[in-house]
């Protein structure tokens, strides 16, 4: 589980976040949207240490994220933020075991071997291994680096918008194998996504932020309405039955 309690975070006197009380079960997709602003990225870095809040407590798996070593955090949470730079060129067997730091220290065994070709198998860039990142497409530099996380091995994977800069075909791949990691893997998955069409199919629950608040909570039939997706987008928004999805339509010519 995933418990956030009294959480806020300020930049320059002004509140970007908070108060913020939330748990997350733990297993499944939960997916975090809400306009660009809306404290999604903030928090969802508050959870995984990379930014501390200025007031209030998470804890993920039961471990106190901001009073936790790093070495057994590492080993219970991992994240992918939003813009991944390396300067080394590096190919994507390299990229990927940097997960295996937090298990290896540096020093690679068999079983980080073994975890390295696993996710790589399991994002399908079995093959391309050996190339560089920056000779890669889009979506295959983007799964490389959730092989990455993936190959870190830990319950809880956070996200922060892994569909930036694919296209339709390339995000459909991505989600599905999102959803794989939390069904035939056993993670508990927290992404930010801004296409709440994405979200409803491949969540099992969304949380909506707006001006650094939780306005709703709850599985994708509840929060894919009319009423919800308007308050938190400030746009109209027409909700259809598509293949057993709720689709949210918000383009009117």
């Amino acid at each position: 589980m995933i418990e956030l309690r009294g959480i806020d975070k300020h930049y320059a006197g002004k509140r970007v976040l908070g108060p913020i009380d939330l748990m997350i079960e733990r297993g499944g997709v939960t997916a975090l949207i809400g306009p660009n602003g809306a404290g999604k990225s903030t928090m969802l870095t508050i959870i995984g240490r990379l930014l501390e809040a200025d007031h209030g407590s998470v804890t993920v798996g039961g471990l106190d994220v901001r009073t936790g070593s790093s070495s057994e955090l590492a080993k219970t949470i991992s994240i992918l933020r939003q813009e991944n730079h390396f300067m080394a060129r590096l190919t994507v067997r390299q990229l990927v075991s940097f997960g295996r730091f937090p298990h290896s220290k540096g020093r690679l065994t068999a079983a980080d071997q073994e975890a390295i070709d696993a996710a790589i198998a399991f994002l399908n860039l079995t093959g391309m291994e050996d190339r560089f990142i920056d000779e890669l497409s889009g979506g295959q530099r983007q799964r490389a680096f959730v092989a990455m996380v993936l190959a870190q091995d830990t319950d809880y994977v956070l996200l922060d918008e892994p569909l930036t800069g694919l296209d339709m075909r390339h995000a459909v791949g991505m989600m599905r194998q999102v959803r794989a990691a939390a069904d035939a893997l056993g993670k508990t998955i927290v992404l930010v996504i801004h296409d709440v069409n994405f979200a409803a199919a491949y969540a099992d629950r969304i949380i909506a932020l707006e001006s650094g608040r939780i306005v709703a909570s709850g599985t994708p039939e509840e929060i894919m309405t009319p009423e919800v997706l308007e308050r938190v987008f400030e746009t109209p928004v027409e909700v259809v039955e598509q293949g057993g999805k709720r689709v949210a339509i918000y383009y009117r010519p």
